[in-house]
């Protein structure tokens, strides 16, 4: 109530309109008015007189005029002529009137009056008589009593000296074609001097940016009759349709909504007016703001501009605001410092002369190799290391390692801004040509046992990527897992190939090698944890073959080393494959590209007790920090829940907390554990972290962060086509991040998939679920994992070979990567849509893949394709697949090629993502199909109801009904085009 009273206090007065529909005092002649009684001969003394008079400003008027005090049961009318309505809801009467104070008037009855009433009476037609209507107050409608505020008494020489009375009173509603008004004196003295009889209008106006025209007053005094307004030229409506309301006194009040000038228009004359912004300035949206001078280095081409243009040579970037001058590209980087130690570089420079009016320089570093061949110089590999990165720079230094040895580089360093990619120059760059000196050579990465026994194992090893030399021998380190590496004993090879003999049964031990050339002993590889046989194991093995030593004693002394031969191979090959499931899990990973320093994962079903490596892995949480406040959903084990973690001198977090069910084995709670033990190894951006467990209270706990958009694949649904190429590729290159470090670590995922990423508020991407126990159980009822050779496996995201052979590798996690590109770029379209399984794996086995999904940028769907290499030694490393989507995004021009609907390898047979139009009855049913259901009423509206018409719509048409967002319009756009092509097709078979 307060808001609508402080809209009628600040809204300007403008002064209502008077349309007069009777003046008694603009009669030239006698006005003529009927009175009642009249007397048998038709003297009318007895009653009202009409009489000459003059007004206050002594004009000839006619008037009426009664005095009949000293008879008792006066009932005087006098009635006015037809007086038609003329659309009038509400009749306003103005009244001049005298009325003599009764007291003055000597001998005068009680009777007398100083009063007199007002009636009115509606009719079609002037059909009124002397009789009719009956002079009675019905039917006539009575208005009021009409009182004098002053009366008059006093007589001088010139005679009564008047007082005039003016009274102002209001009827309605009327709605008959007329009315008549009839005045009624019961015993008083008076002069009816002047009738005004008329109605209130609110007047043109300019309100809020829209003209309101004329508007007649409502029927009763608080009416407010709605007027809508339109908006002047080049304003729009702003949120809701603009109105007025007139109000019973002619008066405009409680506007609601409102028009803003365009874009390119501001306002002027008081809000009456928007006008075009003169050249040289612009508007960039619709408002009340006005037009702004171009920024530095732009300009308008025409009046009305929305923004302005950069001059040649000056860009903006997407993000930059028009109102922000346009700006170049930065100059070369100065002073580029090298600094050589022996295959490790220190670069350091000084920041360009000219930024380019920006402050988002970055600087990066491109590395070549210059052998002495013809062949010059050569992008560097992957092998070379860039601390703290190679692209991206803020800082003016970097840190350069694992180069070759006694080899020639060139290296430039780059300086980007903004818009550099969109100048059509590339940028400007300092270079340094350097040396580098002798090294040893680089860290061995890959260790493998290749046979144990009770008291020895034999382990072989890769050569370093980087000899830098000649290897002289490796030196291999070795200690008991429990103790120190003070206690560790040498073995030293000239191949790279070992025995380690004198070992305890069943004991664990850690392996480190590393390399020597003459430069000296390369760096030790990481931490390797191999185990002895135990006496247990070595003695079911002998009692297995026990029976064919025995049998062939009696063929002779020849035959009999033949066969312990044999035995000798055949324990070898059979420890080999008792072992192969063990060592699987025993094997503690290691990566060949690992900088100094990095954690290597160990798997903890290598723990006899799994407590153990809850215990190392994962920080006990009291039950007490932990407050559960409501399930979010149902896990494996039991229920995910949300809640609070509040840990001592720590701020209070918002978690989520995964519970193990009552009534559970061991076994499960081992499984359950299992993942904490995984998680908490692990330490990345788009890794989901492990804040705990708790284990030492009921129920069991796994708390970790909180994300609040849930799982990628229901968060795409839900937000189908609301993002940017950029935003999709920026969340695929995190999930890329993420997958590399688990792939640096030998962490094999197994089931990457966008239902297993999870997505916090700010769209960043995190690997989750690492509960490997999924694929060990048999008794799920989830359709996503199918049964293969003994397990659980989601075949739509599985490579080949995992499928046929239960080989997991990163390079398997690295098909599944592809899936979940597709995934992203479709929105969480469900990998080949409705084929089994079964289709599905004859379909890869037969080379089909999928196609791209609308509006995938080609550069993307290669990727994809390079992820679903049959050989998995074809397909890209994480680390690759990261660097190539880096390269995207810092130049977006990469991604604007789109992939035709009908490329690809055999695609037709998997392009289902935009279907035959021709398999649907309806509009409707093809909307719902390409699950842009929720436009079906926008094409009902526009009457595009039929395939014919739905084929020839343009974008304009598609805007024209209401789809606003560009991903939606792209999506229908696109399937229309789809829609006209295939009409074209069955035309062209039928002729």
């Amino acid at each position: 109530m307060m808001d609508i009273l402080w809209i009628l206090w600040t809204l300007p007065s403008v002064l209502a309109i008077e349309e007069m529909l009777m003046d008694s005092t603009t009669a030239t002649a006698e006005l003529g008015w009927t009175v009642y009684p009249v007397s048998s001969t038709g003297d009318s003394s007895i009653s009202w007189e009409e009489v000459s008079g003059y007004d206050e400003n002594m004009n000839t008027i006619r008037t009426y005029q009664v005095c009949n005090v000293f008879h008792a049961n006066q009932n005087n009318w006098v009635r006015t002529k037809y007086i038609r309505r003329r659309g009038a809801q509400r009749i306003h009467v103005e009244m001049k009137f005298s009325v003599r104070d009764c007291s003055s008037i000597p001998g005068v009855p009680g009777s007398c009056k100083e009063t007199f009433n007002l009636y009115y009476y509606e009719s079609d037609y002037d059909t009124a008589t002397k009789v009719h209507p009956p002079w009675m107050e019905n039917p006539w409608i009575k208005v009021d009593t009409i009182a004098a505020d002053e009366s008059f008494s006093q007589v001088d020489l010139g005679g009564r000296v008047m007082k005039i009375n003016t009274e102002v009173r209001s009827f309605g509603p009327v709605s008959r074609n007329g009315f008549y008004l009839a005045f009624q004196d019961y015993g008083g003295c008076m002069s009816l001097i002047a009738v005004r009889v008329f109605y209130r209008k609110c007047p043109r106006t300019i309100r809020n940016g829209a003209a309101f025209q004329e508007t007649h007053s409502g029927a009763e005094s608080t009416s407010l009759v709605s007027a809508r307004g339109e908006c002047i030229p080049n304003a729009e409506e702003v949120d809701v349709p603009i109105k007025l309301y007139c109000n019973g006194d002619g008066e405009w009040m409680v506007p609601i909504g409102r028009c803003m000038c365009k874009a390119g228009h501001e306002a002027v004359e008081n809000g009456t007016v928007c006008r075009a912004c003169p050249s040289g300035f612009f508007k960039t949206a619709q408002g009340d703001e006005k037009c702004l001078q171009c920024p530095i280095n732009s300009r308008t081409t025409n009046n009305g501009a929305t923004n302005c243009v950069c001059r040649n040579g000056y860009y903006r970037t997407d993000s930059d605001p028009l109102e922000m001058p346009c700006t170049t590209v930065s100059s070369a980087p100065q002073n580029v410092i090298s600094s050589v130690n022996e295959t490790s570089l220190m670069l350091e420079w000084n920041p360009p002369r000219e930024a380019g009016g920006r402050d988002d320089v970055v600087y990066n570093i491109i590395c070549k190799s210059c052998g002495g061949g013809r062949g010059g110089c050569t992008r560097c590999g992957d092998n070379v290391q860039f601390v703290p990165r190679q692209l991206g720079l803020t800082d003016t230094r970097v840190f350069i390692s694992d180069l070759l040895a006694h080899t020639q580089y060139t290296f430039e360093v780059q300086a980007v801004n903004g818009v550099s990619d969109q100048s059509p120059y590339s940028p400007q760059y300092a270079s340094v040509n350097i040396t580098t000196n002798q090294a040893a050579p680089s860290t061995v990465s890959i260790m493998h046992q290749v046979s144990r026994t009770i008291d020895s194992i034999t382990l072989s090893w890769s050569q370093p990527d980087q000899p830098n030399g000649v290897i002289l021998d490796y030196e291999l380190q070795y200690y008991e897992k429990d103790q120190t590496e003070h206690n560790s004993s040498i073995v030293k090879s000239q191949t790279n190939t070992a025995v380690i003999r004198g070992l305890k049964p069943g004991g664990i031990y850690v392996f480190q090698v590393r390399a020597r050339t003459v430069a000296g002993f390369g760096r030790y590889s990481g931490k390797m944890y191999f185990q002895t046989m135990t006496e247990e194991e070595y003695n079911t093995s002998i009692q297995e073959k026990l029976p064919l030593i025995i049998g062939s004693a009696a063929a002779g002394l020849v035959f009999l080393i033949a066969v312990v031969v044999i035995i000798i191979v055949c324990n070898r090959r059979g420890f080999e494959r008792a072992d192969s499931e063990y060592t699987d899990k025993l094997q503690h990973y290691t990566s060949g590209h690992m900088s100094p320093g990095m954690k290597i994962y160990i798997d903890p079903f290598t723990y006899e007790d799994p407590n153990e490596a809850v215990r190392e892995f994962a920080k006990e949480i009291d039950i007490s920090c932990v407050k559960i406040e409501q399930v979010i959903g149902a896990g494996e084990f039991g229920e995910v829940c949300s809640g609070n973690l509040k840990l001592p001198g720590k701020r209070e977090m918002f978690v989520a907390i995964k519970t193990l069910k009552s009534g559970y084995t061991e076994k499960q709670r081992r499984d359950f554990l299992s993942e904490a033990s995984i998680m908490g190894q692990f330490d990345h951006p788009n890794v989901i972290h492990l804040e705990g467990v708790v284990t030492k209270s009921s129920p069991v706990m796994i708390i970790t962060e909180f994300m609040e958009n849930g799982s990628l694949d229901s968060f795409l649904r839900q937000n189908d086509g609301q993002f940017t190429v950029i935003q999709l590729v920026g969340m695929l290159r995190g999930i890329g991040s993420g997958m590399k470090y688990l792939a640096d670590m030998n962490y094999v995922h197994r089931d990457l998939a966008a239902r297993n990423i999870l997505v916090n508020s700010n769209l960043v991407c995190k690997v989750s679920d690492f509960g490997l126990s999924r694929f060990l159980e048999d008794d799920t009822s989830d359709p996503t994992y199918t049964s293969a050779l003994g397990g659980k496996i989601p075949i739509r995201w599985t490579a080949p070979e995992a499928i046929q052979y239960r080989k997991f590798t990163s390079a398997s996690d690295v098909w599944s990567y592809g899936i979940v590109m597709w995934e992203v770029m479709s929105y969480g379209e469900r990998p080949y849509w409705d084929m089994t399984n079964q289709d599905v794996i004859n379909a890869i086995e037969q080379d089909y893949r999928l196609p791209p999904p609308m509006d995938c940028p080609s550069a993307l769907h290669q990727l994809m394709l390079d992820c679903w290499q049959k050989d998995r030694n074809n397909r890209p490393k994480f680390s690759q697949i990261v660097n190539n989507l880096d390269k995207m995004i810092r130049n977006p021009n990469s991604l604007k090629a789109m992939t035709p609907l009908s490329s690809g390898v055999h695609l037709p047979l998997l392009d289902r993502s935009v279907p035959d139009f021709s398999s649907f009855n309806t509009v409707d049913d093809w909307l719902d199909a390409i699950k842009m259901g929720q436009y079906k009423d926008n094409f009902a509206n526009g009457n595009f109801t039929s395939f014919d018409l739905v084929s020839q719509m343009t974008m304009e048409d598609i805007l024209r009904v209401g789809v606003t967002l560009a991903g939606h319009q792209k999506k229908i756009l696109n399937s229309v085009q789809m829609m006209r092509a295939q009409m074209n097709q069955i035309q062209s078979v039928e002729v």
